[in-house]
């Protein structure tokens, strides 16, 4: 939309350092959502729009913060934020399609309002879960960080979001670091229905800025040019290299937390006390009083702007739904692999050393590390110390700790800083000190990462290496198999290596992939398998199991530890004749289907072997699969085997009972015989 004809004001006009040329633009700009959002509360009560998240009476701040950034500052904004997308000149056209599901959207049809990114914006929107998102502007701004490039990334929040734990992850982390970061707290006083009496116990969410270690100030949220000179201040700070702030705006929500909720837990005198404090009149009344806006000029300028929204929205719903296949739908769930495996050359396979799996993966993250400066590896413990189980013991002297960065215990912050990362152009690792702490990151990763390139159409290459496994006497929550949790999210690539080879080819090939991948390494393995590792660059990859021992009158389908048992057993009992054959999978997600099969139609037997318990694991998926797609070629029932349904137990003894280890070999006689 052009600007409203007229002479230019003149020069006296000036309100708080800012032009009357700035003014109007932020006139302008505070106007556009508030007219969108009248529109689209008549389309509600139409019936033509189905849900609506309104920030009227909240626009200051997400105008303010938009209009006082630079265009390359990252801004994460919430539901209520549509003034975020109009400052920043997001196609409206396009908007109006998004929220209402139309063809033409931003998400396809995948998501709903305002969650999507668009990173020729610098906008990276929301998911459901509140306050995840603020892990992520860590991230964005390490990455601005590392390019030394003067950039900040504004996080938005509510004040009920501030009660969760992703939200202290990412302060303290900001804070930690020095990261470039605005936390913008919208204090509607309200968190659905609960009003912050019920929230938090501090007297300003502010007041807490100081106990992470960064200013913490208090803004008049319906003040758009309070808004405006907080944020601008803060931004400087930020560039300065003096690390974030926590800003909180005090507004309040004129409607309900969605029109169908209704505001009947509001008192009224509360609508009538914010009313005189509407943003938009407010400034309004200001520019009028100092001459920088005319009665005449704000009629003119909303007798333009409203019927271009109209048109834009009748244009909205007449446009068709969106149209897929299954095939495109299965298409976009991950982004395209552009690397293609990398063999090793003849000379360093025949130079091949024998080298431990713990060594191997070490060897895998180096390469990738000096072949891509990109990648940055963050986990607890992982710089001088070198982890827990020192992976990247000596990565900080040829790395430096830049790249190598230790993390406080924040597995939902890391996982979400490395989203950032990502989505500007790093490949970041997350180690996980043991796998089981992976369900603190559950979240980050099977909402965030899994579903990001889904829903808009970002990559975000990011690795999570997990430490799994029993059989080092280590108890309930530091044994588990994590992989059935994990396998069935669409959107995470799953690997397993069982041999030294395959764990550095496969770390290699997960750095290359361009999608999340979760590596599955094996902590009985790190110090008890050996195996030849050629030197240098090479990639397994990843989707293709691998044969490792060939037979005719059984099939195992197993992986990680499992497959040294299924070899020590097919060994054993090839002394009496039977020949077991052994499939690696390496892949969980997605996992070579055809192979499994080409092996079980050559053996007709099946056995499907876990670590993890028996109910509820992977094996009940390679089992169903095998059941139908192999049913003529089966001359026996698909056998499964797994652990006892037990938590590990911490005595060895125990362990061993609750282990299938020992019922590998009565298992296959047991299916020989049928």
């Amino acid at each position: 939309m052009s600007d409203v004809a007229g002479a230019a004001p003149a020069a006296s006009t000036e309100v708080a350092g800012l032009s009357a040329e700035r003014l109007s633009q932020l006139y302008r700009a505070l106007l556009l959502p508030r007219l969108v959002e009248e529109k689209a509360l008549l389309l509600l009560r139409q019936g033509r729009l189905s849900k609506w998240f309104s920030g009227m009476g909240q626009e200051a701040i997400a105008v303010g913060v938009a209009g006082a950034l630079d265009a390359d500052d990252w801004i994460l904004p919430m539901h209520r934020n549509l003034g975020v997308f109009t400052t920043r000149g997001v196609d409206l056209g396009r908007l109006f399609r998004q929220l209402f599901g139309k063809d033409g959207g931003f998400t396809k049809g995948r998501d709903r309002t305002f969650h999507f990114g668009l990173r020729e914006k610098r906008l990276v929107g929301m998911i459901s879960h509140l306050g995840a998102m603020l892990p992520v502007a860590d991230g964005l701004a390490l990455a601005a960080q590392l390019k030394r490039e003067p950039r900040v990334a504004a996080a938005f929040t509510g004040d009920g979001a501030t009660s969760e734990g992703d939200f202290h992850e990412a302060a303290n982390l900001a804070a930690v670091w020095k990261l470039p970061v605005l936390f913008v707290i919208e204090n509607n006083q309200y968190g659905l229905s609960t009003p912050v009496v019920e929230q938090y116990a501090c007297r300003e969410l502010a007041d807490r800025g100081p106990g992470y270690g960064m200013p913490g100030k208090v803004v008049d949220g319906n003040d758009l040019l309070a808004v405006y000179r907080a944020v601008s201040e803060a931004a400087g700070r930020a560039r300065r290299g003096e690390g974030p702030t926590l800003l909180e705006f005090k507004t309040f929500r004129m409607r309900g937390h969605e029109e169908a909720s209704g505001t009947a837990y509001v008192p009224k005198e509360l609508f009538q006390e914010w009313a005189q404090k509407d943003p938009v009149l407010r400034f309004e009344q200001l520019l009028l009083a100092r001459g920088v806006l005319s009665p005449a000029e704000r009629d003119a300028l909303r007798a333009e702007m409203k019927p271009r929204i109209d048109a834009l929205v009748d244009e909205a719903l007449a446009a068709p739904d969106p149209v897929s296949t299954a095939e495109d739908e299965l298409r976009d769930v991950y982004a395209r692999v552009s690397a293609r495996p990398v063999a090793p050359s003849p000379a360093a396979v025949a130079a091949a050393r024998d080298t431990r799996y713990v060594d191997a993966i070490s060897d895998g993250l180096r390469e990738s590390m000096r072949r891509n400066p990109r990648v940055v590896l963050l986990g607890q413990d992982i710089a001088e110390y070198g982890g827990v189980f020192k992976v990247t013991e000596g990565f900080v002297a040829e790395f430096g700790r830049e790249r190598v960065r230790n993390t406080p215990i924040i597995e939902s912050g890391a996982v979400g800083a490395a989203l950032g990362l990502a989505l500007d152009g790093f490949v970041p690792m997350v180690e996980m000190q043991f796998g089981d702490f992976i369900t603190c990151g559950f979240n980050q990763i099977v909402n965030n990462l899994a579903k990001t390139y889904y829903r808009w159409g970002a990559a975000v290459p990011v690795v999570v290496r997990v430490p799994v496994g029993g059989g080092v006497g280590a108890g309930p929550f530091h044994s588990q198999n994590v992989e059935s949790w994990f396998t069935s999210v669409a959107g995470l690539k799953v690997v397993a290596p069982a041999s030294p080879y395959d764990a550095k080819g496969l770390l290699i090939a997960a750095f290359e992939d361009g999608n999340p991948v979760l590596y599955l390494e094996h902590k009985l393995l790190y110090r008890s398998a050996r195996g030849k590792v050629p030197a240098g660059y090479y990639s397994v990859p990843i989707g293709r199991a691998r044969l490792a021992r060939e037979g005719r009158d059984a099939s195992v389908v197993t992986y990680g530890v499992g497959v040294g048992w299924a070899l020590d057993a097919a060994e054993k009992l090839a002394v009496e004749g039977p020949e077991v054959e052994v499939v690696d999978l390496r892949s969980l997600l997605p996992w070579d289907c055809e192979a499994v099969l080409s092996s079980v139609r050559k053996t007709g037997r099946a056995l499907v072997l876990h670590e993890a318990p028996t109910t509820g694991g992977f094996g009940g998926e390679l089992a169903a699969v095998i059941g139908r797609e192999a049913f003529d070629w089966l001359d026996a029932p698909v056998a499964r085997l797994g652990a006892l349904d037990t938590p590990v137990p911490f005595s060895k003894a125990l362990e061993d009972v609750y282990s299938p280890r020992a019922r590998v070999i009565p298992a296959l006689r047991e299916l020989l015989a049928y």
